[in-house]
């Protein structure tokens, strides 16, 4: 028996409003769509699981991943929120989620680090995301 649903020829043939073709550029499609490219969605991802894992509202396997930056004597950065980035010693080794995220998070702005809650990091941080991706 055949289902009477009619699926997407194509992943996105159900938002291709935009009518671009596919010889144009995506870019200015993002942008008016305010979606983030995948390399910052990545990002985006990548850094709401650090700041859910540093707050107690991600796993706590993940938050065994990432330490706090704790320097041996006093410095102006004791007060920021850093990670401690992991030493590596192959280009492989940067992949790894300990390292990219303590190195993502540590070079957010404090005012996103710092937020009081989830909605308004996340709207922080993609904001920041967005005006990253699409600078000219």
């Amino acid at each position: 028996m055949v289902s009477s649903l009619a699926f997407p020829r194509k992943p996105l043939d159900s938002c291709s409003s935009s009518r671009t073709r596919t010889s144009e550029h995506i870019t200015p499609v993002l942008r008016s769509l305010h979606w983030l490219p995948v390399i910052f969605r990545i990002d985006f991802k990548v850094l709401l699981l650090v700041y859910k894992s540093l707050n107690g509202l991600g796993p706590k396997y993940i938050a065994d991943m990432l330490t706090e930056y704790k320097p041996n004597r006093p410095l102006r950065s004791l007060g920021s929120s850093q990670l401690e980035i992991p030493r590596v010693h192959t280009k492989q080794g940067e992949s790894d989620f300990s390292y990219y995220a303590a190195r993502s998070w540590n070079q957010l702005p404090e005012e996103i680090k710092c937020a009081k809650t989830l909605a308004t990091f996340k709207s922080r941080l993609k904001t920041h995301l967005f005006s990253c991706a699409f600078t000219e």
